[in-house]
Formats: structure tokens, sequence, C-alpha cells
């Protein structure tokens, strides 16, 4: 069963692990499973918590790795965007933003494996650029934290600044919108106990799993595993629109 706390548990352990090597997944993985039970705006309001909860631990395990100016900038303004993107959903959201992201995230994906890598500017310009353009897109479509990676992987941080950096900014959005998930699925919310707890736990555990391998995996492994994440939720994303 999809929506047995067992398999969201299991699920999540490998989400959580995901997203401490990468700085993206746990939305990205666990988000199509409970979507085989439950409608879209249920299942983002149910891993809502686990989701800020693991971004919560990721932030606290790398926050000393965080790019000052590379979060004031690319980060503040990716989490504005990211906001300002969920507000507009409902009426600006729809198939061709969704394959457009998908086809951006194959090609950062794809220029990553074939080490055709895309540097940005860097300038304060096109940090907040980059930052509000993937924010507000990512939040659009549903899927903020891939093209968040994509983006700040033309910024040329170390493996640990970039997840660390990426955490700070989800971090943002998530303290925003936690409180309004709350508050609009609150009884969704509590009638899924089992579900968000176990998703919790497995986030919890994948990520105190996670954060200390990232610090012995080779950048340009690194890049390369990136890379091949992006291309597959990409993939997910043509999947999903398709079927």
């Amino acid at each position: 069963m999809p929506d047995s706390p067992l398999v969201v548990g299991v699920a999540a352990i490998l989400a959580g692990g995901v997203a401490a090597v990468s700085g993206f997944g746990i939305g990205s993985l666990l988000t199509p499973l409970l979507l085989l039970s439950m409608s879209t705006a249920h299942a983002v309001a149910i891993l809502a918590i686990p989701h800020a909860l693991a971004t919560t631990i990721r932030w606290l395990r790398l926050r000393a790795d965080v790019d000052p100016r590379t979060f004031r900038q690319f980060g503040i303004a990716s989490a504005v965007g990211c906001l300002a993107g969920e507000v507009l959903q409902s009426r600006l959201s729809s198939r061709i933003l969704t394959l457009v992201l998908a086809v951006l995230l194959l090609g950062a994906g794809a220029s990553e494996l074939a080490r055709r890598r895309i540097p940005l500017p860097q300038t304060p310009f096109w940090r907040l650029l980059g930052g509000m353009l993937s924010g507000l897109f990512g939040g659009l479509v549903g899927n903020q934290g891939g093209i968040r990676a994509a983006a700040l992987l033309g910024f040329q941080l170390q493996p640990r600044q970039l997840v660390a950096t990426a955490t700070a900014s989800a971090l943002l959005v998530d303290l925003a919108r936690v409180p309004i998930y709350f508050a609009s699925a609150g009884r969704v919310i509590a009638e899924a106990t089992p579900l968000w707890l176990a998703a919790s736990l497995g986030v919890t555990i994948g990520t105190f799993l996670g954060v200390p391998v990232l610090s012995r995996i080779p950048e340009g492994a690194y890049r390369r595993l990136v890379g091949a994440l992006l291309i597959l939720v990409g993939l997910s994303l043509v999947v999903a629109e398709v079927t």
C-alpha cells in the first residue's frame, strides 16, 4: 500500500539521505508516492512537516558551510520567488510550464554528466536574478529543490556549500508555509498523523546517514551525482505529465 506508514517511512529514509547529499529530493521522491492514494494538495500539506524537519536538521548540521554572499543574494531571492510562485500556482501553473522545467532539469543534469558546465557570472545581479527566477519557476510548478540546486551549480560552490546554501534557502520557505498549511489543511494533516510521523522519522534517519557521506564525495563525482539526480527528477516530471 503506497499510503502505508511503513512504506512511507522506508521511502523517507532514502529521500532524507538523497536530500542530505544533493540539497533536494524529499518532495521529489515522496510526493509521487503519496499521489498514488491522495490529491496533490493533501500530499503537499502532509509532507510539509517532514520536509521542514529534515531541512532544519540538515541546516543545523551544515550551517557553518552556508556561503553568506550567495545566501544573501541568491538564497533569499529564491525563497521570495518560490513563495510568490506558490501563491500564483493555481492561476498560472500548466503542463507546458512543467515540461519546460523538466527540460531545464534534463539540460542541467546532462551538462554536468558531460562535464560541459555552464558557469554563471559571479555578480550580485546574476545571483539575485538566478535566485528569483529559479524560485518563481519552482514555486509555479511545485518542484523547487531541483531547479534551485541546478541554478546553484552555476555558481561554482563546493559540495557542502551548495547543499548548505540550498538548505538555508529552503528553510526560509518552510518557515513561511508550514503555518499556512496548518491553517488551510489542519484536518487533513491531523487525519494523516501516522503518515507524517513515519515520514518524519524516516527523513531524520536519512539525514543523519547522508550528511557524513557528503564530505566523502569528491567534487567531480558529486557534480555528476547531482546531474544524474536532476535527470531523474526531470524524467519523473515528464512521465507524470504524459501519463
